[in-house]
């Protein structure tokens, strides 16, 4: 049962029918509704969107790029990642006080600047203390969130400080963009000896590819500990940013998982302003009506959490098509 795409579903029917209308800073207009939680259980499947194809890749890219730390988007543009050039563009005009009209470089002839001209991607690739700078150099300090994450989880990992955070509210006006979902916690709790029995046989299942297993599990080598992961967004854009943003934290709750040697339990979005932009209303009735495939299996074959390094395989992806939709910058 893939109950995160009618979940989903329901957000947009939800917003659909009770949402307000209100200004943006775009100027393209909203539809609005504020207050609402999404929550998928790990186990379920990896939490990709099936009623519309999804750029699994381009996220992972991201995800990656702000764990290393990085908020230049060279890698990005270098990794097929364009999500964030928008952004980077128009921070640009606004440094040299361009507009449209009399600015030298087209986005297109921008970027292409960005991958091929080293000196000129330092100048003007980079978007500010954002999500990379605030979870590995809170403040341009010696503060490494990420990595004093791993260390607490490893060492108190019933901690109720289990927290990153990306609102740095000093250096907000020094962000291209401040941040959208600014901040997450996880949570961890013991496994019981039949739950990490049923994991360790799914997972021989998985590997062998058979229904019918019988093997002697080695319990000592099998995870002791559940880690859940929820994270807080100030803003929604429901039908292009919030797929990404399942995806990403899901993503992010596995390779934690696997860095710690815990079994990935449940992911929570605590969402706050939650919109469609007024030219997303009718792609958004048009995946409400699409019936959601199974969900993707996920692999975590080796990772460097601190380095930004994954190995991974997605399995049985299977999804409608995508559905175009113009991005509001």
């Amino acid at each position: 049962m893939n109950n995160l795409d009618y979940a989903y579903q329901r957000l947009l029917s939800d917003i659909i029918d009770n949402g307000v209308e209100k200004k943006d800073r775009t100027g393209t207009g909203t539809i609005s509704v504020f207050g609402r939680q999404i929550r998928h259980d790990m186990s379920e499947g990896y939490p990709l969107l099936t009623t519309k194809k999804m750029a699994f890749k381009t996220m992972v890219t991201e995800l990656l790029w702000f764990l290393k730390g990085d908020t230049n988007i060279k890698y990005l543009v270098d990794n097929g990642c364009n999500i964030w050039n928008g952004d980077a563009y128009k921070a640009y005009k606004t440094k040299y006080g361009y507009d449209d009209i009399d600015c030298p470089l087209s986005m297109g002839e921008f970027i292409t600047k960005i991958k091929t001209d080293n000196e000129f991607a330092e100048e003007n690739g980079d978007l500010g203390p954002i999500y990379g700078t605030q979870w590995r150099e809170w403040n341009y300090t010696d503060i490494d969130q990420i990595s004093n994450l791993i260390n607490e989880l490893k060492t108190n990992p019933d901690s109720r400080r289990l927290m990153v955070s990306a609102w740095n509210v000093g250096e907000l006006d020094s962000m291209v963009l401040p941040p959208c979902h600014y901040g997450f916690q996880v949570y961890t709790r013991e496994l019981t000896s039949q739950e990490r029995f049923d994991y360790g046989y799914e997972k021989v299942k998985r590997e062998t590819g058979l229904d019918d297993v019988r093997v002697e599990l080695n319990m000592d080598a099998l995870p002791k500990r559940a880690i859940s992961l929820m994270w807080n967004q100030r803003s929604v854009d429901t039908f292009l940013g919030l797929p990404f943003n399942i995806a990403s934290y899901g993503l992010l709750l596995e390779i934690l998982a696997k860095e710690v040697n815990m079994v990935p339990d449940e992911l929570i979005g605590n969402l706050g302003d939650i919109h469609l932009y007024s030219n997303h209303i009718e792609q958004a009735k048009e995946q409400i009506g699409r019936k959601p495939f199974k969900l993707p299996q996920l692999e975590i074959n080796e990772v460097d959490v601190l380095k930004g390094e994954v190995e991974l395989d997605l399995k049985n992806y299977i999804y409608h098509p995508s559905i175009k939709a113009p991005l509001s910058n």
